[in-house]
Order: structure tokens, then C-alpha cells, then sequence
């Protein structure tokens, strides 16, 4: 059996892992990775397809681990290139990617599954086991073939107080082990961390505290799919007496799935339209709104701008209900810093305990080492040093250096005879995704974006610093000489009405030398005429460059 990652390793998302045996592939989940401030322009970045491109019709399926857009997001676009791929997953997740392809006129061919079940999808024979994790109804998947077995855990945690009580497999994860797992890929995002992650429920006096001190309004940031933290914050607004709204586009899709399902407990009355929240009185609101991520266009980024109909005030309180995505820092810590400009209290991870993560630690992972005995091990899901963390937690545990595989995207794996050994390499580049344009931006347009915005971002500055002058001219047409004094206006700075004469006497001798030693060649542009004794005018008298802009009208 073959495994190569067309995405997910060396990086926090985009996930996508191909398994070839026997001439058909399955693909575990088909992700997005988000883009950072040095990527301008792009909505998302896709996992590479071009490996598999021409062997579409080899998939036998998409198995799905759970709803997460870094690992459902990139599915749209891989079934328009072939839209009959059967989607495999819970119910829940297969409710949150039918409402997306809906979006895209897609209809997807789906089959239903949830933990304890198992499917024969081609030559590979798949058992789906429950994991908890940050999003209802996730699952690990084994898959069975007479290469061998491989256990992928998708996201997981080993939270033993979960709020919907669906803890991970651990008697499931011990029989697979019992039987023989050839290859273990394990989610690696909190490798480096210390011990287990915070149960859920310990979140509650954290966010209970915002509640009861919060003066004015409160606006809630998290991801659309994270339906745990969304329980919490509406069982808190209930017994605070604060109705809700969901603002925003996915989390209102969402969370309306995720309620009719019965995945999400909405007390009657509780709910309302947040355009009929602007008549309440500020202490009895809560917001639920995107953009926890710095993403330009979610909800909240716009509120920080002020570019949205809800106007963020002194005294709101804006509580961000998600880790911090490695890559996206300075966008999230820009929309803290604006937010709090404008004089709210912004409360997140940094400063109290209003989230915990959704990914086992170290703790946890050596756990399941210790029960799972995996022959081999190939850390996925994370960034260099969790995938070097989770290695080194898997030979601790007592798997053998030797068998423990740290690939990258596009190394392809093979497991053959118990042992899994890196084969070779497959292209599994970044794939940009700019407005409905896929895979036409390259780096090197990405570069010249960023020399034009840094361009602009001098012209911005000098505009403050050094000030504007526009110019009206009143031209003849037919000679070129100026017909009256030319009118300046200023602006960013102040000059004297004597001084604009002078720049205006200059303005008319340039013009007089251009007409006089044109002799029958060709007429040069007034205003560049214009602009170029006025700023020569400027930068000799007063020792600035503003900007010129010159007006010509013809008399």
C-alpha cells in the first residue's frame, strides 16, 4: 500500500492523504489551509490534485473524519473534476459538506456511517472508530487491506468529560492494536505540549465570569463548525438572560444544521435576529459571529474595521473562543489591537481560560502509543516540530527509530511486508484559490502583489508626511501658454499666498520654455509640465515632496 499526503504535514491544515493499493485510491479527507498576511488576495489555498488528476477514476472514495473546513473545504473543488466520488462520513459531517456543495450546485454521492461501523469501499475494508474532538461526530478510520492495516486518528483528544459525553475509543483503539496496526498516523498539533489538554467543561467558569461582568454587549468570535464552545456560550447567555444572534453567513448555515440535527440545544425563545437585537437594551445581547482567525472578510475583522452594520462600541466585550492557527497571529493580534482602539474588552486565550484545544497533547498521544503497539508510525497534522515532537513521543513508548516515517506533503510511504519506508515524491504544491480563478496565482504573482501593496503603502505614507498639492491650470489649446494665474490647494501643510505666487511664476515659465522649444515637435503633456516645476518648486523653497496633481482646462 501506498500513502502520500497532498497536504496536512509540514502545516496546520489543508489535509488530504491518498492510500493506493491494488490500482484504486482512497483519499482521507480533502481540506483548505487559510491564508496569511504575505498571500494578498487569495480566499483559500488547496491541496495539489494534479498526482491523482489523471487517475480520478481510480477513487473509490473520500472518507471524511469529521466537519472542519481544513479538512472538508477543498471537496468542492475536487468534484468538479469528477462529481460522482462517493463522500464517506458521519452525519453530521456529511450535513455540513452537502450545505457547502449546495452552494457550488454540487450533489453529492454520500454514505452515511458512524462509529462501530465498517465498509468495503474497493479493495480497502474500512472500520470507523469514535474520537472526540472540538466538532461532534469525529472518527478515526482503520483501513484494512492485505498490504496491511493503518489506523488514521484524524483530530482527536481524549477529553474524558466531554459536553456531548462521546469520549474516544480507547477499548476500540486496544482491539485494533491487539490485531496488528502496520502504520499509525497520528495528529501531531499538540505534540510539543506538556501532559492532557483542559477538558471542556473546565471552560465554564472562565466564560460565566465574562458573562457576569460584562457591562454592555457581548460579542462572541469562534470558528462556524466549533459547536461545543457554541453550546457553552448559549447554555451562559441562558442563564444570564441575554438573547443571541448568529451573525455571519456559515456560522447562521452551521449552527441551524447542527439544531436541526439535535447537535445543538437552543432553549425556545433564546434565538433571534441580530437586525432585532439593535432595540434591546446592550446587557441583555450576545453576538456569535466568525472571524476568531483575523480572516479579512469574516464578521469580526469587519466589525475592527468598522466596515460592518453591527459597530463595535466602548464598553462591548469581545470574547475570542479559539486557539491561535500557527501562520495567523499577526492578523489576529492586529483585530485585538483595533478592537481594543475602539475600546472594548477583548478577552481571549492570553488572558483568561475561555478555549482550550481540540488536539491531544503529548500526554495523551503516549497513551495511545502505549495501546495501539503500532508496527510503524507516520506523524501527520502539524508543523515541523510537531511532527519531530510526535515522533519522538512514539519511539519513547518503545517503537523502533527505524520505523517511524516523518514524511512531508508529496513524499509518498510504502508499507510493504510491516515495514513503511518513504518511496519517493510526488509534486503537492500550494494551489491558490482567487475569487473564482484556481491554480492561476503563482509565488510569483504573490510577490508582485506584495510589491504593489508595499508600493502603495510608501504612497500612503508620503501623502501623511509630506502632504498634497493639487494644481489648476487654465490652458490655450492652441499655444500651450497658461491663459491666468494658476490656482494652487493644499493640502497637509500651509504655504503663503506670496509663496504660491511664486510657485505659480514657476509653473508659468515652464510652461513658456516648454512652448518656446517645442519648434515643431511633439507637444509635451501640460500637466507633467505642471507637476514637475511645482514639486521642483516645493522641494527647493520648502524641502518637501508632496504629492502633485495637476488639473488641465482648456480655455
Amino acid at each position: 500500500m501506498r500513502i502520500v499526503a497532498l497536504g496536512g504535514i509540514g502545516e496546520i491544515g489543508r489535509n488530504m492523504t491518498v492510500f493506493e493499493f491494488d490500482g484504486k485510491l482512497l483519499i482521507v479527507d480533502c481540506g483548505v489551509l487559510f491564508p496569511e498576511e504575505h498571500q494578498p488576495g487569495i480566499n483559500v489555498i488547496l491541496p495539489d490534485f494534479s498526482s491523482i488528476r489523471d487517475r480520478l477514476d481510480d477513487v473509490v472514495a473520500v472518507v471524511l473524519t469529521h466537519g472542519h473546513e481544513d479538512h472538508i473545504g477543498g471537496v468542492p473543488y475536487l468534484l468538479k473534476e469528477r462529481a460522482d466520488i462517493p463522500l464517506v462520513g458521519s452525519r453530521l459531517t456529511l450535513a455540513f459538506i452537502e450545505a457547502k456543495l449546495k452552494e457550488h450546485r454540487i450533489t453529492p454521492k454520500t454514505v452515511q456511517v458512524k462509529e462501530g461501523d465498517r465498509r468495503t469501499m474497493g479493495g480497502f475494508d474500512l472500520e470507523f472508530v469514535a474520537v472526540n474532538h472540538s466538532i461532534p461526530d469525529s472518527l478515526a478510520v482503520a483501513i484494512r487491506t492485505a498490504a496491511g492495516m493503518v489506523l488514521h486518528t484524524g483530530d482527536f483528544k481524549m477529553d474524558q468529560f466531554p459536553l456531548d459525553r462521546r469520549i474516544t475509543d480507547l477499548g476500540s483503539f486496544a482491539r485494533l492494536g491487539a490485531e496488528g496496526v502496520d502504520l499509525f498516523l497520528t495528529d501531531s498539533t499538540n505534540a510539543d505540549v506538556p501532559g492532557f489538554t483542559t477538558s471542556e467543561k473546565d471552560l465554564g467558569p472562565a466564560i460565566d465570569a465574562v458573562f457576569r461582568t460584562a457591562p454592555r454587549r457581548i460579542i462572541v468570535s469562534s470558528f462556524a463548525s466549533h459547536i461545543h464552545r457554541i453550546q457553552q456560550i448559549i447554555d451562559t447567555a441562558h442563564r444570564h438572560r441575554r438573547k443571541v444572534a448568529f451573525v455571519g453567513r456559515s456560522m447562521v448555515r452551521n449552527m441551524t444544521i447542527a439544531a436541526d440535527l439535535g447537535y445543538l440545544n437552543i432553549p425556545q425563545g433564546l434565538l433571534v435576529d441580530f437586525k432585532k437585537l439593535e432595540r434591546s437594551d446592550d446587557h441583555k445581547v450576545v453576538l456569535i459571529c466568525t472571524g476568531s482567525q483575523g480572516e479579512p472578510m469574516a464578521a469580526l475583522s469587519r466589525m475592527a474595521n468598522k466596515d460592518h452594520a453591527i459597530r463595535i462600541s466602548e464598553g462591548d466585550t469581545v470574547l475570542l473562543a479559539s486557539s491561535l492557527i500557527p501562520g495567523n497571529e499577526n492578523a489576529i493580534y492586529g483585530i485585538i489591537n483595533a478592537l481594543t482602539e475602539i475600546g472594548a474588552n477583548v478577552v481571549h486565550k492570553g488572558n483568561a481560560k475561555v478555549h482550550v484545544s481540540g488536539h491531544a497533547s503529548a500526554g495523551e498521544l503516549a497513551y495511545c502509543y502505549n495501546i495501539v503497539k503500532p508496527r510503524n508510525v507516520m506523524p501527520v497534522h502539524g508543523e515541523w516540530r510537531h511532527l519531530r515532537a510526535n515522533s519522538e513521543i512514539a519511539v519513547a513508548t518503545g517503537v523502533d527509530p527505524r520505523n517511524v516515517v516523518i514524511a512531508q506533503d508529496g513524499v509518498t510511504v510504502d508499507l510493504a511486508r510491516g515495514r513503511a519506508t518513504i518511496s519517493g515524491k510526488v509534486d503537492a504544491g500550494l494551489v491558490f484559490v482567487d475569487g473564482d480563478s484556481v491554480g492561476g496565482i503563482t509565488e510569483e504573482d504573490l510577490v508582485e502583489r506584495r510589491r504593489l501593496a508595499e508600493e502603495d503603502l510608501v504612497e500612503r505614507r508620503r501623502l501623511a508626511e509630506e502632504g498634497v498639492v493639487t494644481v489648476l491650470a487654465i490652458i490655450d489649446p492652441d499655444n500651450g501658454e497658461i491663459v491666468e494665474a494658476p490656482e494652487f490647494f493644499t493640502k497637509g501643510f500651509s504655504c503663503s499666498n506670496e509663496d504660491l505666487d511664486k510657485a505659480g511664476a514657476a509653473v508659468e515659465k515652464a510652461l513658456r520654455d516648454a512652448a518656446s522649444n517645442r519648434q515643431g515637435g511633439r507637444r509635451q503633456d501640460p500637466e507633467d509640465i505642471i507637476e514637475r516645476a511645482t514639486a521642483n518648486w516645493m522641494r527647493r523653497f520648502y524641502n518637501r515632496q508632496p504629492v502633485v496633481t495637476a488639473i488641465v482646462v482648456d480655455a
